[in-house]
């Protein structure tokens, strides 16, 4: 097994992100509001605890739409991992940084553009309504704020491939910023990242052009489409690890039903991508 792990708690999310891979409409039949209730979700990151793994990454669906986020966060670093939430960053205030009580170590904001029409384009906005520049500046304040370290996510893809992110980038100072090139899955995402989809060439370009981030000491790290197949641990919202290997997602037996390292052997995963694509780093 890997170090790291990401946990999908939910499908429901308040944007439309037109590339997003996490709609889990096919995970229908093992949920009844999406996902799991509190006490099965909680027993599930116990068992990823006691597997071994040392990080562990709560994303969605949008994950601050879980109510008990906070309490997920608190037995994770309770059992001594690293602790990361990947979040749109919409709902995130003073009072939910406060209610993470000093458990949370990492906030990963999701952002694709220093530019509202773009992230309009893009469905990253909820009713026409998106994220100010200076609303995402003011998230990345806080978390800092809080103890907080923060990492940024973008997916390049066809509506912002030709943006300079630096200025922005540079403003919100985070220690890591992951570029991925944008990921069609069956099942997923067809349909709607057709129209958004780029050459590796073209993605190359994007991160080649971000590069000088590296003189304010942030690093840029990149993740082409075949760095990301097959080189991450990922369990969904009905508590079940899946892969990427396919172009479509393929799922495990339930952890809670069969147990975690059963359910990890019906999944693919490659440890070496996992290294190479800088899987393994100061956590």
């Amino acid at each position: 097994m890997p170090p790291s792990i990401n946990y999908h708690l939910n499908k429901a999310c308040n944007y439309s992100c037109k590339f997003c891979y996490a709609r889990f409409e096919d995970s229908a039949e093992y949920l009844g509001r999406g996902m799991l209730p509190k006490a099965q979700q909680l027993e599930v990151v116990r068992q990823i605890a006691a597997a071994g793994f040392e990080k562990i990454t709560f994303a969605g669906g949008e994950p601050t739409l879980v109510p008990w986020l906070a309490e997920l966060v608190a037995t994770a670093k309770d059992a001594g991992m690293t602790t990361m939430v990947v979040s749109n960053g919409s709902r995130l205030d003073a009072a939910a940084f406060d209610a993470f009580g000093g458990k949370l170590d990492w906030l990963v904001i999701s952002i694709d553009s220093a530019d509202d029409g773009t992230h309009l384009a893009i469905g990253r906005a909820q009713k026409g309504k998106t994220q100010s520049a200076a609303k995402y500046r003011a998230t990345a304040d806080l978390a800092r704020h809080h103890g907080i370290r923060l990492k940024m996510n973008t997916v390049v893809n066809r509506l912002n491939v030709d943006e300079d992110m630096s200025e922005l980038i540079a403003q919100m100072a985070p220690e890591r910023w992951k570029l991925f090139q944008v990921l069609p899955i069956d099942g997923q995402n067809d349909g709607y990242v057709e129209e958004l989809e780029i050459t590796r060439a073209e993605f190359d370009a994007f991160v080649a052009r971000h590069r000088g981030l590296a003189d304010a000491g942030i690093v840029v790290v990149s993740e082409s489409n075949e760095a990301m197949t097959g080189s991450y641990a990922m369990v969904d919202p009905a508590g079940r690890f899946f892969d990427n290997t396919m172009g479509a997602h393929t799922y495990s037996r339930p952890i809670l039903e069969v147990g975690i390292r059963e359910a990890f052997s019906q999944v693919s995963f490659d440890l070496e991508t996992f290294k190479a694509r800088g899987g393994e780093y100061d956590w």
